[in-house]
């Protein structure tokens, strides 16, 4: 492996020398259960952006599941109340949802347009529309009620069922998901959702059958990005399985020492990361989460404060102590 990077300096940091490193008194501690965190197929390294529309230069969009997003939704074993609550909740009906004015049917990439094409024009630009405002909203259950208004109108289109899919996955909605993106999947051809699925059945505790998907993908017929995610969410599996020297396998690829970036970089040191940590090898993890918060300079993974926490580095708000300094409550007059 290449020598872990230096991190940035970030404020003030006090350096808290103990037994064994734990996180900023800024933050809560991650209880122990959450150190290995379950990989998402887009995964928790972090979780994709869905669906597939992200802004291009000149204001056109590329159609695709969201690459780097901060968000602490990761799959689990079980599903949560607020995430049963989700699955059983009611699809909205009845008047359209409003989409902002700066967004427009030109934005969606052309292949995804395409696809649009046998319904009428007005319909399609309206579809269009709603596929935009899903891959680019910020919050995941309005990205799913954009996605839900396309499905309405267009559901037997496959790029409208793949965004439904992500959108659902995106929000927590696992079931759903699976549901969707097998539709997709059927109107498409495309195994590019393999690793969504997979990690779907391992949110919601189905680990075999998420190796069944992963062990039916035909990897010469996928992109590596997406040979990367199917490893990524087979190593979560073997996590979940306490097969946690079988997880660090799953990731080495020769990715992992190359010194060239790729958009995913980031994603793969960081489950790496993860699964050095679950095999007690805590260096090891330490150099990796430095390389992955190397590769991510705008800061969409957690892997610099994941370093901090093993660092016991603790970084002051510098802002808040200024405010309590008596130079700032002195009375001006």
């Amino acid at each position: 492996m290449d020598e872990a990077p230096a991190r940035p300096a970030r404020g003030r940091s006090t350096d808290r020398t103990t037994e064994r490193p734990g996180p900023s008194r800024s933050r809560p501690a991650r209880p122990d259960t959450d150190r290995s965190r379950p990989a998402r197929s887009g995964s928790d390294y972090p979780p994709r952006r869905g669906p597939r529309v992200t802004a291009t230069e000149g204001g056109g969009t590329a159609y695709r599941p969201r690459d780097n997003q901060p968000r602490e939704s990761r799959p689990r074993q079980t599903r949560s109340r607020e995430g049963e609550r989700r699955e059983s909740a009611p699809r909205q009906s009845g008047p359209r949802l409003p989409v902002p004015d700066t967004i427009t049917a030109e934005q969606l990439d052309p292949d995804a347009r395409a696809q649009l094409n046998s319904l009428p024009n007005d319909l399609a630009d309206t579809v269009a529309r709603y596929l935009v405002a899903a891959g680019t909203a910020e919050d995941p259950e309005q990205g799913y009620e954009y996605a839900q208004a396309a499905k309405r109108l267009a559901a037997r289109v496959g790029v409208v069922r793949e965004a439904t899919g992500i959108s659902a996955y995106q929000a927590g909605r696992w079931a759903e998901a699976l549901a969707e993106l097998r539709a997709a999947r059927r109107m498409t051809g495309n195994d590019g959702f393999l690793p969504l699925m997979a990690d779907s059945e391992r949110a919601l505790g189905r680990l075999d059958r998420a190796l069944d998907l992963i062990r039916e993908a035909d990897t010469s017929t996928l992109d590596r990005a997406t040979q990367i995610e199917l490893r990524i969410v087979e190593s979560g599996i073997r996590r979940d399985q306490g097969l946690a020297d079988a997880a660090v396998i799953a990731l080495q690829v020769p990715e992992l020492t190359s010194k060239r970036l790729r958009p995913w970089s980031a994603r793969l040191f960081y489950a790496y990361a993860d699964a050095l940590l679950a095999a007690g090898r805590t260096e090891d993890a330490r150099n990796a989460f430095a390389r992955a918060a190397a590769a991510d300079p705008d800061g969409e993974t957690d892997a610099a404060d994941r370093l901090d926490e093993l660092d016991g580095v603790e970084f002051e708000d510098l802002d808040d102590e200024y405010e309590d300094s008596e130079e700032f409550t002195a009375d001006p007059g």
